[in-house]
């Protein structure tokens, strides 16, 4: 698979090219069509990966990377739904131990997901509009937990 670039600058994943034409790709969509090989350009030095990424909104895929497990999704969910809210008060909240919350905290504020705020005079913790935007999203479509 590589990356490509059609006459108009859209970028698609090339899946098959033939002697005349090739079957692209459309990330957001993942709708294929046939492109004519003479309006299309090799990208160099983008991943195809990277390229399919990049259908998933950015707020998905920036969540995707820090959320390690079905508990730290729900961490983040709380924070989303309930939040500001205290860090005492995530431990009341929550299952977790204070080291995971801790390290799930740290995972969501260096991706920017969580501010850390004051709630009532103690540390706290604010979703940002990215993780309020993502929590959207991947609710988006879902039924009774599917």
């Amino acid at each position: 698979m590589q990356t490509v670039r059609d006459a108009a600058g859209e970028t698609y994943l090339l899946v098959k090219r033939s002697a005349e034409s090739s079957r692209v790709r459309d990330p957001a969509t993942g709708e294929e069509r046939y492109v004519d090989n003479e309006e299309l350009s090799v990208v160099d030095g983008e991943s195809p990966l990277a390229t399919a990424a990049s259908g998933v909104p950015a707020p998905v895929r920036r969540t995707l990377g820090a959320v390690r497990d079905d508990r730290s999704l729900g961490l983040l969910a709380v924070v989303v739904d309930e939040g500001p809210i205290a860090a005492i008060d995530l431990l009341d909240a929550t299952d977790m131990c204070e080291s995971d919350i801790h390290g799930a905290i740290t995972e969501f504020r260096a991706a920017g997901l969580i501010d850390e705020v004051d709630v009532a005079g103690r540390r706290g913790y604010e979703a940002t509009p990215v993780a309020v935007d993502a929590m959207e999203l991947l609710r988006a479509g879902t039924t009774d937990g599917e």
